[in-house]
Parts: C-alpha cells; sequence; structure tokens
C-alpha cells in the first residue's frame, strides 16, 4: 500500500506541477477573451435562463428541462469538495488557497461554457430524452473514437467509482463524529439508498436533485451568512489573510507561494470541475432551444458551486480561531469542529446532514456521468448496466470504510488525466461554440427572447444529430 501511495504522489506532482495548472490558466484566459469575457457580461442572462428553466419541469414528457440539468451537474458539484475539499485547502495552503480557488472559479467559468455548449451541439437522442458530454463531441468533432472511448473510460473510473468513494468516505466520517454511528452501517445505509435511486434512470436522478440541491444549498449559505454576520468585525482579518498569503511573492523561492496555488487550484477544480469534462455531461441533457442556453447556465453553476458555496465554508473555518493553532483537525472534521464553535455542539449536527445530502446528490450525479459514457462506448444494454451499477454500490462501500488520503489522492490523479484530454477536445473545437454565442448575441441583440439554433449558421459545423427543422428544440426554453 505504501509502495501505491508513493507512485500516486509522484504522478499527482508531476501532473499538477507541469502540466494541468498551466493549461487550465492558460486555457480558462483564452476562452475568456474569446468569448470576450461571457461569464461576466451575460451574468444576469444567466439567471433569466435559469428562471425560466425553473417554470418549465414538469412537462411529463420523459424530457430533462434546462433547469433539471443545472441540478445534476450541481449536485455532482456540490458535495465532499465544498465542505472537506475547502478544509483539506486551508489546512494545506493556508488561508491564501480560497483566493486562487476564486481564480480559477471565475476564468474556469469560460471553459465550462464552452465545454457545456458543445455538448448540446453534439448531444444524441436518447429516446425521448438526451445524452452526451466530451465523448459524443469527441467523436463527432474531432473524429477520433479511441479518445473518446479513453475519455469516457477516464469519467466512468473517476467519477462513478473514485469519486463516489471520496464522497461516501466524508459523510460516514462525518456522521461518526456526529453521531458516532458505525462507518460500516452509515455505508450500507447508504448503499441502500443509492441503489434506489441509480436503478430508476435519468428521470428519477433528475428529480431528486432538483429537490436536495436547491433546499440544502440554500440552508447551507444561511447558516454561513449568519456566521459571518456575527462574526463581521473580524471578516477584514480574514480577508487581509487571504490576500496577503495569496499574493506573498516573497515566498515563492522556497515552495510556499507555488504550494499554495496548487492546492486552491487542484481543491477549486475538484469542487467546481471547470473543463474537467464532468459538467457537459449532464448539460447535454437538457431540452434547450440554443446550445448557448445551457452553457451559460453551467457557467451559472460554477459560480454558485465556488464563490458562494466554498466561500461559505472558508469563511466558517477562517473565523474559527483555533484552526490553525490547538484543532489538528483536518477535512470534514475541521469543518465540523469550526461549526460547533461558531453555534455550538448543532454544529456537528448540522454539517452531517448537509454532508449526508450533499454526498448522496453528488454519488447519484457521478453515477450519471458514468452511464452516459457507458453507454456510448457499448450502447443500450441492461445486463453490463446492472453490474456497472453493482460496482457503484461496492465503490460507495469501500469508500466508507477505506482512508481519506489515499481516496483523495486517487482522485486527483483521475481528475486531471480526465481534464487533460477534454481540454485538449475543448481548445481544437472551440470555435464552434465561439461561434454558437455570436449567433446567440444576434439574435439577442435583434430582439429575440428565446434564440434558437440552426447548424447551418454555424460556418463548418455540418450535420448534428440533434439540431434540424424538425421544430423539437423550438418549444423548449
Amino acid at each position: 500500500m505504501e509502495t501505491l501511495n508513493n507512485i500516486i504522489t509522484v504522478v499527482n506532482d508531476f501532473l499538477w506541477t507541469y502540466i494541468l495548472v498551466i493549461a487550465l490558466i492558460v486555457l480558462g484566459i483564452y476562452f475568456t477573451i474569446k468569448t470576450k469575457f461571457v461569464q461576466f457580461r451575460y451574468f444576469k442572462e444567466m439567471f433569466r435562463l435559469l428562471g425560466d428553466g425553473m417554470g418549465k419541469d414538469a412537462k411529463g414528457d420523459g424530457k430533462v428541462s434546462s433547469f433539471q440539468a443545472f441540478c445534476i451537474s450541481t449536485a455532482s458539484r456540490v458535495g465532499t469538495g465544498n465542505i472537506a475539499g475547502i478544509s483539506i485547502a486551508i489546512v494545506g495552503g493556508g488561508p491564501g488557497a480560497i483566493f486562487w480557488m476564486w481564480v480559477v472559479a471565475l476564468i474556469g467559468s469560460a471553459s465550462s461554457f464552452v465545454e457545456s455548449t458543445l455538448a448540446q451541439i453534439y448531444k444524441v437522442r436518447d429516446g425521448a430524452a438526451f445524452r452526451g458530454g466530451p465523448a459524443y463531441y469527441i467523436e463527432q468533432g474531432l473524429k477520433n473514437k479511441k479518445m473518446a472511448i479513453l475519455f469516457s473510460v477516464l469519467i466512468t473510473i473517476s467519477f462513478a467509482f473514485v469519486f463516489n468513494a471520496v464522497q461516501s468516505n466524508t459523510m460516514t466520517v462525518a456522521f461518526h463524529a456526529a453521531f458516532g454511528i458505525d462507518k460500516f452501517l452509515m455505508g450500507i445505509i447508504l448503499c441502500a439508498l443509492t441503489t434506489a435511486v441509480i436503478f430508476g434512470g435519468v428521470q428519477r436522478i433528475a428529480k431528486i436533485t432538483e429537490v436536495i440541491v436547491p433546499i440544502f444549498a440554500v440552508a447551507y449559505i444561511l447558516v454561513a451568512l449568519f456566521i459571518v454576520f456575527k462574526n463581521i468585525n473580524l471578516m477584514p482579518q480574514v480577508f487581509e489573510a487571504i490576500f496577503s498569503q495569496a499574493l506573498n511573492f516573497k515566498d515563492f523561492t522556497v515552495g510556499t507561494f507555488t504550494g499554495t496555488i496548487l492546492v486552491g487550484i487542484k481543491r477549486g477544480l475538484f469542487s467546481n470541475e471547470a473543463g474537467m469534462g464532468s459538467a457537459p455531461n449532464a448539460a447535454a441533457t437538457a431540452d434547450t432551444s440554443h446550445p448557448v442556453k445551457q452553457g451559460l447556465i453551467q457557467s451559472l453553476g460554477v459560480f454558485t458551486d465556488t464563490i458562494i458555496i466554498c466561500t461559505c465554508t472558508a469563511f466558517m473555518v477562517l473565523l474559527y480561531t483555533q484552526f490553525n493553532t490547538t484543532s489538528g483537525a483536518t477535512s470534514i472534521e475541521l469543518a465540523q469542529e469550526a461549526l460547533s464553535y461558531h453555534i455550538g455542539s448543532l454544529g456537528y449536527t448540522f454539517i452531517a446532514i448537509c454532508i449526508f445530502l450533499f454526498a448522496f446528490s453528488s454519488i447519484v450525479g457521478n453515477y450519471y456521468y458514468g452511464q452516459s459514457n457507458i453507454e456510448f462506448i457499448f450502447g443500450e444494454n441492461k445486463a453490463l448496466m446492472a453490474v456497472f451499477r453493482v460496482l457503484v454500490v461496492g465503490m460507495v462501500l469501500f469508500g466508507s470504510l477505506t482512508k481519506v488520503q489515499i481516496v483523495w489522492d486517487l482522485a486527483d490523479v483521475m481528475m486531471a488525466l480526465m481534464a487533460i484530454v477534454n481540454l485538449v477536445a475543448i481548445t481544437l473545437l472551440g470555435k464552434f461554440a465561439f461561434r454558437a454565442l455570436d449567433d446567440y448575441t444576434r439574435q439577442r441583440k435583434a430582439g429575440i427572447s428565446n434564440p434558437t439554433f440552426n447548424p447551418a449558421n454555424i460556418k463548418g459545423l455540418g450535420k448534428v444529430e440533434c439540431w434540424g427543422n424538425d421544430g423539437d428544440e423550438e418549444a423548449a426554453i
């Protein structure tokens, strides 16, 4: 086991230090410039589109609305990374890591827009619904089946197996600390709930996530705001610690500065997944009239996840006076200690419940990413899908019992490999997302409140399966 840990550490250091950090920042800036800062100039439009989607959820026709697709991707994003991951970032990289987490989220929103718009452009029909993602736009757009299969394998291992183990691991630790519940017993309970949902298909996943995500995300934010206002006099010190350590160039030569950046970016990417290629799998399921609409909504998901929810955790921990002195806690235990410091023993219970619901919603969201990519490789094979579901449940149980550091390190490796493949693809195909955005902008400037998409208007795109003149998407939001 020690040899495995050493190998994982070496691979992690190489991928993140020399490849991924540079690629994420450079491409995030490139996409931001090429889209003319879409994540900022269309910020108001994102909320308008999300609001329209919320009003059109219950069609009863087997389709997934834009709001439900947003909830599926947010369910996967908003998980233990928002609580345990941020605690780990602060312990490992100091308060300055939060600044770099913000940076990667702001520029990463443009990457998220590009990949999610491409997912919509190249989506395929799945009965009455749709499915798609990087594997689909790699195969159709780049005509590279092997690269598409490679991505499908990586995302299935990463999300359906490794990341789900991370979620269950953090959840069982939280419940053990809060209630003394045996980890194995908690793992069995989580496995039973996971089984009940994932055997119900994408519609059940959509309905579960659209309930869990909004309610408990809002509850978590409200508790954080209460703590911030309760300690408002300390907030200047919190911001001073974040910015001073983030921009402490004097420490660059000894590695502290670079370590802060790496920790912040890794934990930020794990949380918001911008550019990783995961959210496009959910974005593709949406029934919408123009690909850019879902691209904008998914960009809002990055903002919601990192700038809002992750920052809530950061403030809770940084306002906890013992987080860097007497407390030796890391990961979820630190978040529980911090919240109990602010609101009493109820803090342990509240964090445990939030972790349970966030982790559970992430598990079902992550599972769908795996399902979509298994279907890409093998088609609709019921026997194979049943085996896959059993393996997913098995990994949930494994994660409940294993050591947290092994799981987090393996998650970093899988995340890096996935992101590299996807970043290559969206760099090569990004021109179609840019042209689709120009098409959407022209229609909005012409006074059209509900732009529609015609592939013929996108230079070089050619024919794509779900965007013709049959009017199916005309009725969508």
